[in-house]
């Protein structure tokens, strides 16, 4: 259902993804404004599966949300180097009282413009850093978390002492708590001495968890780890730690289409 209109092919969208693409919500969560009469289109309550085009005036509790009439510029995605131990999306509740929370996180330095509630694609535990993505468009969050699924991923590790033989054997086999494994594509030293060594590790299909599990299961600790690059997407040698810039439309298709090794 068409709140307005006279509108072109494909401009008119279903007003809970553009609530999303604005970053003001999910898409569920946009859902439950409809059904507890939050939202209104052109003076109407809005209904679910409703279509706005940009010139509809969609207003949220009486106060009209203000959209860029006719843009086609989709909502940014960001490459962020996120330092170890520095918080990707602001702590709230009860992790409010942990060591992060004096820190502010990489997503409250975003510009505003952005969006307002930022999403993490796939994020690294808070101890470890290095590439992050983050954006305030659901969609285009969900579509690269689908597309992660296929890629490889390439990290740098740093660990407690020199990986037997066997430690390294395990941590080929990829085998997590769950009972399934993921891929291995490359494991290989990577310099350091004395009580840490560095080793260079590149898997498919993986996150930040899965290796600290898969390193654990290996009875290696795992001092740090840094993400380095996500499919086709390196980490930028010029971009700062706590530094973050707008990937490139080249940069988010290649993410998107093309799963295969960087290498």
């Amino acid at each position: 259902m068409a709140a307005s209109h006279g509108s072109r092919p494909g401009e008119a969208e279903r007003v809970q993804k553009v609530l999303a693409q604005l970053g003001l919500a999910s898409r569920r969560e946009a859902e439950s404004w409809i059904r507890a009469g939050r939202l209104t289109v052109n003076g109407k309550p809005a209904e679910l599966g409703m279509r706005v085009i940009p010139q509809d005036q969609i207003k949220l509790d009486g106060r009209l949300i203000r959209r860029q009439l006719g843009s086609k510029t989709a909502t940014p995605v960001f490459v962020c180097h996120r330092s170890p131990g520095e918080p990707l999306l602001p702590v709230r509740g009860a992790d409010a009282a942990g060591a992060g929370a004096a820190m502010s996180s990489l997503a409250s330095r975003l510009p505003r413009r952005a969006g307002r509630r930022f999403i993490s694609v796939s994020p690294l535990p808070l101890v470890d850093g290095g590439l992050e993505l983050l954006t305030a468009d659901g969609a285009a969050a969900a579509r690269l978390q689908r597309a992660m699924r296929g890629q490889e991923t390439e990290f740098s590790l740093r660990v407690r002492g020199e990986l037997s033989a066997e430690q390294e054997q395990s941590i080929r086999g990829g085998m997590l708590d769950r009972g399934s494994a993921i891929r291995i594509v490359l494991l290989e030293t990577a310099g350091g001495e004395a009580s840490n060594r560095w080793y260079r590790l590149i898997a498919a299909g993986c996150s930040g968890n899965d290796i600290r599990q898969l390193f654990e299961r290996s009875a290696v600790t795992l001092v740090r780890m840094l993400r380095t690059r996500i499919g086709s997407l390196s980490l930028p040698r010029t971009l700062p730690r706590s530094h973050f810039r707008p990937l490139t439309d080249e940069e988010l298709a290649s993410l998107l289409g093309n799963p295969g090794s960087a290498r």
